[in-house]
């Protein structure tokens, strides 16, 4: 670590002399600072233009990070193709869809960790009463869900809810009934640890376990805990409740998908748990932001829980959270609250090295790869559910991955 630390250093004295003090905001240098290839990344630009032509995507910004600094930052197409035509500009926001459950649950729940406020291992039912366990059908054997099957979705859990019927019984906006629906009435699918299934109701049901043990709202606790620590100014959820956190950043906020009105969703949560039930403030969903501030948060992760002095999680916290469970079965190839490269090979491309890659990707568009081992981060935020729900991103992600890892010297 401590020659990494030189080296951000020399590199953050190169990004001052060429363009002053920065007061906030991740450093941006040339990838030949960083030991990448400009020429090479440049490739990416191409690949991005192809997808806006193609009609796959509306618009796209995309980052690279390295060594702690931005390399690479650029817009491609459009911001908003409905009502109006909009270019797309590197500031916007956008709707991160499922990469809320990595920048805004997991990092909160791993703080709860460290400060011995949740175990691991802990069930659910310690934190949510009556939350029931898994029985087998034939036995009639039980098995507790604890907080780590959750992050790593071995619990078995239902893979989402049909809201209309939800809401036919119990409402819209009515988060204390759904974390009740969950916890008595979603299905059981396996035992626990035995198999995976991807969940948003995980990422609720953790939702509502910090909430309990610190008295906050989820989008509180993440703003004033890991948000506002790393000084960032562009990321915020948008609860729907009439108290938004950061209201005034709704204007940068890329649209998502056309509602019934004619009219596209704006600094509205895309996902219908999120929206309709959670009303913005949700496990699973909610939280928008730009390339720059993910890029601090990918600079912070990969430099051992710590940006620019600014640290939200310890060193071997961020390791353990890394790290595959050994105590699931072998199927569960997820760490706490990421995916491996087993998870989503189609989004880390075909250069990089798999063993210790970690990222996610979100149904609207969006995605992170962090590569431990070279000290990168490849950052593509997208809207492809603008104005339908018919784009496509995989091959992106892809495309932009392999180049990004080949660029490197």
């Amino acid at each position: 670590m401590y020659f990494k630390e030189i080296l951000l250093a020399v590199l953050s004295a190169v990004v001052l002399s060429c363009t002053g003090p920065r007061s906030q905001g991740i450093p941006h240098a040339s990838p030949e600072a960083a030991g990448m290839c400009s020429s090479h990344l440049a490739l990416i630009d191409s690949a991005a233009n192809a997808s806006v032509a193609l009609g796959e995507i509306p618009g796209a910004v995309i980052g690279i990070v390295r060594h702690g600094v931005l390399v690479y930052h650029k817009a491609f197409g459009y911001k908003s193709l409905v009502p109006d035509k909009e270019i797309l500009t590197t500031d916007t926001m956008f709707d991160l869809a499922s990469l809320s459950k990595c920048v805004g649950t997991t990092l909160s729940v791993m703080q709860l960790v460290e400060r011995g406020q949740l175990r691991l291992v802990d069930p659910v039912s310690r934190y949510i009463p009556g939350f029931l366990p898994w029985v087998d059908p034939v036995t009639g054997d039980k098995a507790e869900i604890t907080v780590q099957h959750l992050l790593t979705h071995s619990s078995g859990l239902d893979a989402y809810a049909d809201v209309d019927a939800y809401v036919a019984e119990f409402g819209a906006g009515t988060p204390e009934a759904f974390i009740g629906y969950i916890a008595t009435r979603a299905g059981r699918n396996f035992r626990p640890g035995s198999d995976q299934l991807y969940s948003c109701l995980n990422f609720v049901t953790l939702q509502h376990i910090v909430q309990r043990i610190t008295g906050q709202r989820l989008c509180d606790y993440v703003q004033q805990h890991v948000f506002d620590v790393l000084g960032l100014g562009h990321t915020a959820y948008f609860p729907l409740d009439g108290n938004p956190v950061k209201p005034e950043l709704a204007e940068l906020c890329a649209p998502t998908e056309v509602q019934e009105d004619g009219l596209p969703l704006v600094a509205a949560v895309h996902d219908p748990i999120a929206r309709i039930i959670n009303r913005g403030n949700s496990g699973n969903a909610g939280v928008f932001s730009n390339v720059e501030d993910l890029a601090v948060i990918a600079a912070a992760l990969l430099g051992d829980g710590s940006w620019n002095g600014r640290r939200i999680l310890a060193p071997q916290t961020v390791r353990k959270m890394f790290e595959v469970p050994a105590v699931n079965d072998p199927k569960v190839a997820r760490a706490l609250g990421w995916d491996t490269y087993y998870n989503g090979p189609y989004t880390s491309g075909d250069i990089f090295e798999t063993e210790n890659l970690r990222g996610h990707t979100g149904y609207t568009g969006t995605s992170i790869i962090l590569d431990p081992d070279t000290d990168t981060a490849v950052i593509i935020l997208t809207n492809r559910v603008h104005p339908h729900d018919g784009g496509a991103v995989a091959r992106l992600r892809s495309v932009v991955a392999s180049i990004a890892a080949a660029a490197i010297r």
